[in-house]
């Protein structure tokens, strides 16, 4: 079965090309975004690892941890992980999980039925701190995944998880937010006093409150 928004994700122990971990002690506390890989040494996979690490200090802003997967054994990794940091100008600083068995990638439902049975297909999920998943995405061979997006849904799903507001298209950090419809417009001065725009009853909208 397909894993929904709002499910828990769920737990499993494995090795990762920095030890062997329990996926929910590993998370602790954190967002978590986990994404997946068909195979080792793949050249766009390659290159978003190391964008990957690259970002590192942008995930750990947001109090996230990365996590990667593909079902090559972590022999296989480890070699690969040499060849990231080779033509990707970065020091691998975050885990691939080895999921030889495949259990992982059909406990989260990575495994398509109409693919080589070996591969994962090319998944996205970002995981709360209480172990819900939040985003899921799941991107064609030949595209490359945009990070920048994977941060801006962090910063969507922080900020609206803490303030009675949605993000409006295109919307980035410190751009305005759009109230959520259960405010009434007579309470919107004492919720969010740094002022608002009503365009539609239904549309209201106000500078970004944590800023």
């Amino acid at each position: 079965m397909p894993i929904r928004l709002g499910e828990t994700a769920p737990n499993f122990d494995a090795q990762t090309t920095m030890g062997d971990i329990n996926f929910y002690d590993w998370a602790g506390d954190s967002w978590v975004v986990l994404y997946s890989h068909p195979s080792d040494y793949t050249p766009v996979c390659t290159t978003e690892l190391g964008r990957t690490a690259a970002l590192k200090e942008d995930f750990e802003q947001r109090s996230a941890k990365v996590i990667a997967l593909s079902v090559d054994d972590l022999d296989s990794h480890m070699g690969w992980v040499k060849d990231i940091e080779e033509t990707q100008d970065v020091k691998m600083n975050f885990p691939i999980i080895a999921d030889a068995d495949k259990k992982i990638a059909v406990a989260y439902d990575m495994m398509h039925p109409e693919a080589d049975a070996k591969f994962t297909v090319r998944s996205v999920y970002i995981i709360d701190p209480q172990r819900k998943v939040r985003l899921t995405l799941t991107y064609p061979p030949s595209t490359g995944r945009n990070f920048t997006e994977i941060l801006r849904v962090l910063d969507s799903l922080q900020l609206t998880d803490n303030y009675s507001v949605a993000t409006p298209v295109d919307w980035k950090e410190g751009d305005d937010v759009v109230i959520s419809p259960s405010i009434k417009t007579e309470d919107i001065p004492d919720k969010f006093p740094k002022g608002h725009k009503v365009i539609k009853p239904y549309l209201r909208t106000t500078p970004q409150p944590n800023r």
